[in-house]
């Protein structure tokens, strides 16, 4: 499956351990080394312009990428 950030920056981000929405995705972590995708980051409590610091999701925590979600499954998020 292919998806360019613009697509994952319009998807809700909920976790199924919690049942929490997390927010949206504001950013992705690459390792430029193996080209592969590390993690997507999402703003803290508050939005965009939150000091509350971001949330770091690894790819492994992704369950599933949907046409309007992308469902986690993790115990807590980790600050970026």
């Amino acid at each position: 499956m292919d998806c360019f950030l613009t697509e994952l920056k319009n998807k809700e981000v909920i976790n199924i351990t919690t049942g929490k929405r997390l927010g949206y995705v504001s950013d992705i972590e690459l390792d430029i080394c193996d080209a592969r995708l590390v993690s997507i980051i999402i703003p803290g409590e508050g939005g965009l312009f939150s000091k509350a610091p971001c949330i770091k999701i690894p790819w492994a925590c992704i369950e599933h990428i949907g046409e309007d979600l992308i469902i986690v499954k993790m115990k807590d998020p980790v600050p970026k």
